[in-house]
C-alpha cells in the first residue's frame, strides 16, 4: 500500500506526535509498505525533499507558538510531486496547515482519508487567549475540532477511550471512531538494550550520584503539563528524602519561569534541567530514574508513561483517564488525585528498592503490549476501512473550496 501521512512537525522535532509519526512510519515500513512523509520545515524556508527517507518538507512562517510553522493550505509546488507517489490512503495527523492541505488534496484526487486526534485543543487555548475568553474560545475549537474530524475525514482514529467519549458524548460524533492506541518500540527503552557505559557517562555529567534516588519528567516545559505541581512537592519531599533528585528531560516555552521557581522554592541542588534532548538519546536519561511522574492532566494517551514502564521505571501518574488505561493502581504504577497521594507514593517509592523493582517488573511487562507491529497492524485495518467507504461520505464544501483554489469558479 502506498501511504501518505501528513504531520505538522517531524524529525528532528521531539514531541509525542513525533514519536508517533515515526514509530508507525518504520512499522508500517517493515510491513512492506511505501510511507511517505508531508510535513512543515521547521529548519528553512526552502522545499525538501529526502528522496530515500521519502519526506518533503514545505516551507512556512513561524506562529510564534513554540516551533510552529504555518504552510500555505495548498503549495502548488507540492501537488506534482505528491501527485507522483499515487497514494492509495492519506492518514492526517494534524487539524493545521498541512492537515488542510492533506484534505483539499485527497479531495481533489478522490483518496481516502484518515485522521489521527492527538491533542485536547480545550486545554491550549490559553496559548492563544493568555486567559481572556476562555469559554468562548473553546467553544470555537469544539466547533472547528468537529468541522475538522466529523466534514472531511472518511474514518477517525482516537489514541484512548478518554478521547473517544470527548468525541460521542460531547461532540456527538456520528461517523466511525477507532480506537487505537499508539504504539512504540519499547524494545528500544529496555534496560538490556542500553549501553551502560553511555549512561554512566550521563550520570557523571549531570552530577547525579549512585546513591541519589532519581523521579523523571519527559516532556514539553508549558503551562499544561503542571510541572510546577511537581517543583512544589519537591520542595516538601527533600526535607524527609535528601538525596532525590528531580529530573526534567524537555523544553518549552515555560522553562525559564520553572528554573525560576526552583530558585524561589531553593531547590536547585534537587533539580536538573535537561533542556532539549534527542529521541534517540531519551532511553539513557530513564535508566538513570527510579521514578517516573507526571501531573499533566491534558495528554490524549501519555506515551512518555509507556516509555518509561519499558525502562522498568515506576509510574507515578496524577488521576486522569489517559493514565487509567495504561496503570493498574499499586501494580504497575501508581495513581495520585492529591499532593499528599503524591508525596506519600513517592516516599514509599524512594526508601523501599523491593517496592520499585516489583512495580518496574509490573510496569515493563504492561509497556510489551504498546508495541509497534501492533500499532501498524490495528492501522491498517482502518486504512482499508477508509479505502472500502471512501466514497460513502461526499464533503461538497471542499469541492467548493478545491475549486476556488484551482481558479475554476
Amino acid at each position: 500500500m502506498r501511504i501518505g501521512i501528513f504531520t505538522d512537525a517531524y524529525t528532528p522535532y521531539i514531541s509525542g506526535l513525533v514519536t508517533s509519526v515515526v514509530t508507525l512510519k518504520r512499522a508500517l515500513e517493515k510491513k512492506g509498505h511505501e510511507v511517505y512523509i508531508v510535513t512543515a520545515n521547521l529548519e528553512t524556508y526552502h522545499y525538501d525533499y529526502d528522496e530515500e527517507e521519502r519526506v518533503l518538507r514545505i516551507p512556512g512562517i513561524p506562529t510564534g507558538i513554540y516551533n510552529a510553522r504555518l504552510t500555505s493550505i495548498y503549495p502548488i509546488q507540492a501537488v506534482n510531486k505528491i501527485k507522483s507517489w499515487k497514494l492509495e490512503v492519506i492518514h492526517s495527523q494534524t487539524e493545521f496547515a498541512i492537515g488542510l492541505f492533506a484534505r483539499l488534496f485527497a479531495k481533489q484526487f478522490n483518496i481516502p482519508l484518515v485522521h489521527t486526534y492527538h491533542t485536547m485543543y480545550e486545554d491550549y487555548t490559553h496559548y492563544i487567549t493568555h486567559g481572556h475568553f476562555d469559554k468562548s474560545s473553546k467553544k470555537i475549537v469544539e466547533y472547528l475540532t468537529k468541522f475538522y474530524c466529523d466534514k472531511t475525514a472518511t474514518e477517525l482514529i482516537v489514541p484512548t477511550n478518554k478521547t473517544y467519549k470527548l468525541f460521542k458524548d460531547k461532540y456527538k460524533y456520528e461517523k466511525n471512531i477507532h480506537i487505537v492506541p499508539t504504539g512504540m518500540d519499547v524494545e528500544k527503552f529496555f534496560k538490556e538494550n542500553i549501553d551502560k557505559k553511555e549512561v554512566e557517562s550521563l550520570r557523571k555529567q549531570l552530577n547525579i550520584s549512585k546513591r541519589d534516588i532519581v523521579i523523571i519528567f519527559v516532556g514539553r516545559l508549558g503551562e499544561e503539563k503542571n510541572v510546577q505541581f511537581l517543583l512544589k512537592a519537591h520542595q516538601k519531599l527533600i526535607k524527609k528524602i535528601p538525596n532525590l533528585k528531580l529530573l526534567i528531560v524537555g523544553d518549552g516555552p515555560d522553562r525559564e519561569n520553572y528554573e525560576k521557581m526552583s530558585e524561589d522554592l531553593k531547590i536547585t541542588k534537587n533539580v536538573i534541567f535537561t533542556g532539549k534532548i534527542a529521541w534517540e538519546d531519551i532511553a539513557k536519561y530513564y535508566q538513570l530514574s527510579h521514578i517516573f511522574a507526571t501531573a499533566s492532566v491534558t495528554e490524549t494517551q501519555g506515551l512518555t508513561v509507556i516509555e518509561a514502564m519499558a525502562a522498568g521505571v515506576s509510574p507515578v501518574c496524577i488521576k486522569d483517564e489517559a493514565f487509567l488505561n495504561v496503570i493498574t493502581n499499586n501494580l504497575n504504577g501508581f495513581i495520585f488525585e492529591t499532593e499528599q497521594d503524591y508525596q506519600d507514593i513517592v516516599t514509599l517509592l524512594a526508601k523501599k528498592k523491593n517496592e520499585r523493582e516489583r512495580v518496574g517488573q509490573q510496569a515493563r511487562i504492561q509497556a510489551e503490549h504498546f508495541s509497534s507491529e501492533q500499532f501498524a497492524e490495528n492501522v491498517l485495518l482502518v486504512y482499508r476501512h477508509a479505502i472500502k467507504n471512501k466514497n460513502k461520505y461526499r464533503f461538497g464544501i471542499w469541492s467548493k473550496i478545491t475549486k476556488k483554489i484551482k481558479g475554476e469558479e
